[in-house]
């Protein structure tokens, strides 16, 4: 039987933090502010937060710290690709942990969220206590051919793949991430608001195995579908042009840092042996392979295995503070 997430609880704080001339972040707090410090980072590119993300926590133990990224969610301007890319989103956290006199913090987070955090830790391995990350995924060419190319999620769901690449010229199906980055940064409104829907679609279709088949009007937030759209396919489109290993290749900086890894056994957004590499190469990490569970966040156990290693960790760090 699952566990149910940690009770609902209010942020005690919110605010817009300019991070630059152009951008301000959403940033709230809830919880304990003198528990241990944790950063939530949600996924995407572009999803936003959601008050969910609050109740992995023992609002006890933790003090909570969740943000919209840049660009996206209740952070302004959304949707924003000006001046929005990974290290502008690594520099943010920095801004976050310095603003807020954090002096260590964990680091979670879920899907897209997990290369944003290792990403950090990468560049700033001393501000780390811990991570807890749920569904690896590392930018890397062969996680994007499998989600977006004929060859890889498609032979799983050949319905739903016909559907997302029919939006496209005939040109572009044999390119579905060149082909949206040119619907979605059209000067038509409707063909951007299909398009950013049909995108959303399609990676929602893949994310759960408990669910029963959704359609399009699931898609409530039309605003979340277009940040999701716009920011995912402008950082996609960037990888596809840099060396994907770059997470890998540096993982040393971060292998001595305790981590918990949580993936679906059946999750088709992100592959299981992506997150099977990195444990084996992260000296420090435990790799808790879900057997039941697909990508969602919100599946039942993939809620009991975070909250689980949420109330883990707790008792790690408080162990570590008594010595």
């Amino acid at each position: 039987m699952s566990r149910i997430l940690f009770p609902k609880i209010s942020p005690f704080s919110q605010e817009w933090l300019a991070v630059d001339d152009h951008h301000q972040l959403y940033v709230e707090q809830s919880g304990n502010i003198n528990g241990t410090p944790v950063v939530y980072l949600h996924g995407g590119p572009g999803a936003g937060c959601s008050e969910n993300y609050r109740r992995y926590f023992d609002p006890e133990k933790y003090r909570i710290i969740l943000f919209d990224q840049r660009g996206c969610g209740r952070s302004k301007p959304s949707p924003s690709i000006e001046q929005n890319s990974l290290a502008h989103l690594v520099n943010d956290i920095e801004h976050i942990r310095q603003h807020l006199s954090i002096d260590k913090m964990l680091l979670c987070g879920g899907s897209w969220g997990t290369t944003l955090a290792i990403a950090y830790g990468i560049a700033h391995p001393s501000k780390i206590l811990a991570f807890i990350l749920r569904g690896i995924f590392l930018g890397t060419q062969p996680e994007l051919d499998w989600l977006y190319q004929a060859n890889g999620a498609a032979k799983f769901f050949p319905e739903y793949y016909q559907e997302f690449v029919d939006l496209l010229p005939e040109e572009y199906r044999a390119n579905p991430l060149a082909g949206y980055q040119q619907l979605l940064a059209s000067d038509n409104e409707l063909a951007v608001a299909a398009a950013s829907k049909a995108w959303y679609f399609w990676e929602l279709r893949l994310s759960s195995i408990e669910h029963h088949p959704i359609d399009k009007s699931h898609i409530s937030d039309q605003h979340q579908a277009l940040c999701m759209a716009i920011i995912s396919a402008h950082f996609f489109a960037q990888f596809s042009q840099t060396p994907g290993q770059y997470l890998l290749d540096s993982i040393d900086r971060i292998k001595h840092l305790p981590a918990i890894l949580l993936h679906g056994r059946y999750d088709m957004v992100c592959q299981l042996d992506v997150a099977y590499q990195l444990a084996e190469q992260w000296q420090n990490a435990q790799l808790q392979i879900l057997p039941c569970a697909g990508h969602s966040g919100f599946e039942s156990q993939t809620i009991d295995a975070f909250c689980k290693a949420t109330d883990t960790m707790a008792a790690f760090l408080d162990e570590q503070k008594q010595r």
